[in-house]
């Protein structure tokens, strides 16, 4: 069986990304609905994700350059299903155990140092908990976290490919 080569495999994930970046700022500008600090990481991890994959397709490695993308690709994966694990725990959440609203980011940048910015939108919020838009019952993190496992699914099968 002849499969796809690792090169054109990495700019089809790229292109996933792209996909649902798409989506995503589609949600945003026509469908109003603004993104959470969870959000954000979250977009920031596909965004780097497929960035990787941008920089592995055009590379073309060989095994151990194919190995260390994905490997790098992975972590991108891992830290996007624990930030969307986390917002989908803070949806089940009762309204009255969550953290209050964070101030705008611009704010935080000016007052605060990285550290403690990092952990208050790791930390998540109400807004976070927040579900305004489903589709099929599943609520914007649940389909996130399922484009992450396919994105470390990709990476550990791109790591165990022996061509």
């Amino acid at each position: 069986m002849n499969l796809a080569s690792s090169r054109s495999l990495f700019f089809l994930a790229f292109a996933g990304c792209a996909l649902l970046i798409g989506v995503a700022l589609y949600m945003e500008h026509v469908m109003g609905l603004l993104p959470c600090p969870l959000c954000i990481v979250q977009r920031i991890c596909i965004i780097g994700f497929g960035l990787v994959c941008l920089v592995a397709g055009i590379h073309s490695p060989g095994r151990g350059g194919r190995v260390a993308y994905s490997v790098l690709a992975l972590l991108f994966a891992i830290l996007g299903a624990a930030t969307a694990g986390r917002q989908i725990w803070l949806q089940s959440v009762p309204a009255d155990q969550l953290p209050s609203c964070l101030p705008s980011l611009e704010y935080m940048m000016d007052a605060l140092p990285f550290q403690e910015i990092a952990r208050l939108v790791l930390h998540g919020t109400a807004e976070c908990a927040e579900v305004s838009w489903t589709l099929l019952g599943m609520s914007i993190p649940e389909w996130t976290l399922l484009a992450f496992i396919a994105m470390s699914l990709f990476c550990i099968w791109q790591m165990l490919r022996r061509d």
